[in-house]
């Protein structure tokens, strides 16, 4: 580590944003929440006029409960350092409007040229089994691929993949269950919303999550390589591999009965009780990362072992929390929790330069992540409770 790290001012945390930066930011913000705005009236309007605005209203609300579930899970595992609200909104959005869209119009398009070769039941089938998991998973696929490559500082390697992949399928799914409920309600009445909604919500809310997260996988993996060839074949296999596993699980659906429980029960129900196993893992491995790429700052005297290692684990983070709450009030864990954020930051930034994936401003973005950290501990250390 440089020896001119030690001359970093407490007080200069960031530097403002030029006028071009800041008018660039607006712009593309102000580009992207358009671009949603029309993909979510697109969206309002089929399910409207298919289904009608009662039953799209009744799935809709359905349709939000395993959000509960799914949503809660991936904010879990982004717990050490937490991706900004603004991007997991937006990879939301984009699963729930763009993707859904796109896909909508592709899968739409595979049935009516299949119908022209085949039988209607050929074609759905053929288009479930084959079209839709190569569709479906580049669209989502693609904005995890876009995150590493236009947000290359909020991107960290595996876990930043898996939780921008789980998000952005879940919105996914989410707006595929409000299509699945609305047409189940149309056809059979609640009976069919409630089978419907069981068989969805309730058994499978995370098989979307499960296959798009491979892909964030294989990118997590790319953006932590030093070499060209893996950061090119790790999301290729990463995008395969959940190809297959949702084509397969969309031919177990397509065949029902006893096809469906058998693959349910030998297949689906071990995938997830891995994926449950992975994520925890994978949580535990960025407590051990942070950990391990703090203690250079911690030989340099930045920050003391006992920081490390509680910076290094979740528990001990929540027990320094109540820490600072109890000595210093509300302000002294605000600025616990920044502490902990910041040198959360600062880990992975170190972690990206050891591996070469860091861009050219990564020694600026340490000196103000060090100068921050800096500031931030000296906001709850010896401030009076209240």
């Amino acid at each position: 580590m440089s020896g001119d790290l030690r001359t970093v001012e407490a007080g200069a945390l960031r530097r403002d944003p030029t006028t071009r930066s800041a008018l660039r930011s607006w712009v593309l913000t102000g580009v992207a929440g358009v671009g949603f705005l029309v993909a979510a009236l697109v969206v309002s309007a089929y399910l409207g006029a298919t289904f009608g605005v009662q039953t799209a209203l009744l799935a809709l609300a359905v349709a939000v409960i395993p959000l509960g579930i799914v949503i809660p899970t991936f904010l879990w595992l982004d717990r050490f350092e937490a991706e900004p609200t603004r991007y997991l909104v937006g990879a939301f959005l984009w699963g729930a409007l763009v993707a859904a869209l796109v896909a909508a119009v592709f899968n739409t398009s595979a049935i009516v040229v299949l119908q022209s070769a085949t039988d209607a039941d050929a074609a759905l089938a053929t288009t479930a089994v084959v079209v839709a998991p190569v569709v479906e998973e580049a669209l989502k696929g693609l904005l995890v691929l876009l995150v590493w490559l236009l947000l290359r500082r909020e991107f960290d390697g595996v876990t930043d993949g898996m939780v921008y992949a789980g998000v952005c399928a879940a919105g996914f799914a989410f707006t595929e269950n409000i299509q699945y409920l609305a047409q189940a309600y149309t056809e059979g009445g609640g009976e069919a919303l409630t089978a419907t909604f069981v068989a969805r919500c309730l058994l499978s809310p995370f098989a979307h999550p499960m296959f798009t997260v491979l892909i964030g996988v294989g990118v997590g993996v790319a953006a932590t390589s030093r070499t060209w060839l893996p950061r090119i074949l790790a999301p290729v296999a990463g995008y395969v591999l959940a190809v297959l596993a949702h084509a397969l699980w969309n031919l177990a659906a397509v065949s029902g009965g006893a096809g469906l429980l058998t693959v349910y029960i030998l297949i689906e129900v071990p995938v997830f009780v891995a994926f449950v196993g992975f994520v925890v893992w994978a949580r535990r491995r960025e407590g051990r990362l942070i950990g391990y790429f703090l203690r250079p700052y911690a030989d340099a005297g930045w920050i003391s072992p006992d920081e490390v290692a509680m910076l290094s684990s979740m528990p001990r983070r929540r027990e320094a929390r109540m820490w600072a709450r109890m000595n210093a009030g509300p302000r002294g864990l605000a600025a616990m929790r920044a502490f902990q954020d910041t040198a959360s930051e600062l880990a992975l930034l170190r972690r990206r330069m050891q591996h070469e994936a860091a861009d050219s401003h990564a020694l600026d973005q340490e000196r103000e992540l060090l100068a921050a950290l800096t500031a931030r501990r000296g906001h709850f250390v010896g401030m009076p409770v209240g």
